[in-house]
């Protein structure tokens, strides 16, 4: 690695967060000193095994599992869901949704279909 005049690093969970992965799932490599923006762009580019095989399988962080499931962060929580789940469990889930997960999305879906409403009328009256 070569250092740069004014190279940017970040915390590990920082670039977890990035990364969309659960910090603890990572090797203990990652997880224990500061990633540069250049190591971080790497593993965007070229993600090695160990980070495929976490975006692919997890276990996932929150916001990763709560987008797979199309509900929000706090539906997650509402739903009892507060620790990270895997494909597999994400996939148990959508295959027999219970109906917690039915209503959050339900929920979801209709406030973001609210926020596009409100976002369309506010362009139609900029542009009138």
């Amino acid at each position: 690695m070569t250092s740069q005049k004014s190279s940017q690093s970040m915390k590990p969970e920082t670039a977890a967060k990035k990364l969309g992965i659960y910090l603890p799932a990572a090797p203990k490599e990652f997880q224990e000193k500061p990633v540069t923006r250049a190591e971080l762009d790497e593993l965007l580019a070229t993600p090695p095994e160990w980070l495929a095989e976490l975006r692919r399988n997890g276990p996932h962080p929150r916001p990763v599992v709560a987008q797979k499931l199309n509900i929000s962060i706090g539906g997650l929580a509402r739903g009892g869901i507060t620790d990270p789940l895997t494909t597999a469990q994400i996939t148990e889930l959508l295959a027999a949704p219970p109906q917690w997960l039915v209503s959050e999305r339900a929920s979801f879906a209709a406030v973001r279909a609210e926020a596009k409403r409100v976002k369309d009328e506010a362009a139609r009256k900029s542009r009138a």
